[in-house]
């Protein structure tokens, strides 16, 4: 990649990193992005899932349908980086590398407008809303999107710990399945000097705080990883007078086996609603951000391993699968595809922390390796 094109492209991401948006709401993000599409592109545009966009490079002869993916929101972080181009936005920062990727592929869109496909189709998607695991299925519900017949999916994600430019791969599940739980748990307020006239939560709560540690198997190089960890929790209000009559409890659960996850989400629904009637409390339980296992086809991971080669890059081969979670499992469920990683720096600050910044050094090895993936496949 020449420096000119290097160079505005940094400036691209360094602009999305100055002005985030947060999931379903980034509407000034696709606006930025179909203007560099249009200026800079042959790409056939249109707009999905409300606030994402699909660049498609068609061709006349029959052929291979791939998706490229790449997310495009920010995080509900408070970004502490002094640099010029730290966000402007209040309380809203790129602290996953999301404007990395949707640079990665603004470049791949720039390289495939310069050097074409000869049959098949490729189609770029900009997905919003992956952060809230709202996004993949608002394209896969669009019209736009779900009367193509896709053959292959891919995308990637930037890897703090790793060595840049590092490719990391692994075959089966490359991210679990993690999904969030909601108990609201109604007794009844008493006097605090007589609680046995009402209903407290707490010493539910409290059994069902035990139960997540009971429950949970932190072991994630184990096939039965499972993971169980309380996220917020609230019980009655600051009045000291008052025994409380209402609390809720939230946890995150992760899995690596789908079925290992449905049983054990059973048993904590059960769980949760015995606990509840035991003590005389109304349970209401809901679920939330829910994200599907990525499960990797051998196939398209093999494509991942040969572009590396092509391009001299170092591979990793993951033993076991990440921990959190991301939407494009709906994808890999449902169409043959793959993620990989790509390393971000031994000492970058690590995903989701408020000093985090995308490396623009590993934006051409993004670029690179979808173009050859594309090309092996075509």
């Amino acid at each position: 990649m020449n420096s000119a094109l290097l160079n505005k492209l940094t400036e691209i991401r360094k602009m999305l990193h100055a002005h985030p948006e947060v999931s379903e709401h980034e509407f000034e993000t696709q606006k930025r992005i179909i203007a560099f599409l249009e200026n800079e592109t042959s790409a056939t545009i249109s707009k999905v899932g409300k606030t994402g966009v699909l660049a498609t490079f068609a061709t006349n002869e029959s052929g291979p349908t791939i998706i490229i993916r790449g997310d495009i929101d920010a995080l509900p972080i408070v970004e502490i980086n002094d640099f010029e181009h730290k966000s402007t936005i209040e309380g809203v920062s790129h602290k996953c590398g999301h404007d990395g990727h949707t640079t990665i592929l603004l470049g791949l869109a720039k390289l495939l407008s310069e050097q074409t496909i000869e049959k098949g189709k490729v189609i770029l998607l900009f997905q919003p809303a992956e952060e809230n695991g709202m996004g993949a299925q608002a394209v896969l519900d669009d019209p736009t999107f779900s009367n193509e017949n896709i053959d292959f999916v891919f995308a990637l994600h930037n890897l703090p710990g790793y060595k840049k430019h590092e490719i990391v791969v692994k075959d089966q599940e490359f991210t679990g399945n993690v999904k969030s739980i909601i108990l609201k748990l109604t007794g009844k307020t008493a006097h605090a000097a007589e609680p046995e006239q009402g209903i407290n939560p707490g010493k539910a709560i409290a059994e069902i705080l035990e139960f997540a540690d009971q429950i949970t198997h932190n072991k994630p190089e184990e096939s039965n990883f499972f993971l169980m960890t309380a996220i917020y929790a609230t019980l009655g209000d600051l009045a000291y007078g008052i025994s409380a009559g209402y609390g809720e409890v939230h946890f995150t659960i992760r899995s690596w086996d789908t079925q290992l996850m449905q049983e054990q989400n059973e048993k904590i629904v059960a769980f949760m609603q015995a606990t509840c009637a035991k003590h005389g409390l109304t349970s209401d339980i809901s679920w939330t951000q829910v994200f599907h296992a990525n499960i990797n086809d051998p196939e398209a991971v093999n494509h991942i391993r040969m572009a590396a080669n092509s391009n001299n890059y170092s591979i990793t081969e993951r033993s076991y699968p990440f921990r959190w979670g991301e939407d494009f499992g709906l994808f890999t469920q449902q169409y043959k595809g793959a993620m990989f990683g790509l390393g971000a720096g031994e000492s970058t600050p690590a995903l989701h922390n408020p000093d985090y910044d995308y490396p623009d050094e590993i934006t051409p090895t993004g670029i690179q390796m979808f173009y050859q993936i594309i090309q092996s496949i075509l």
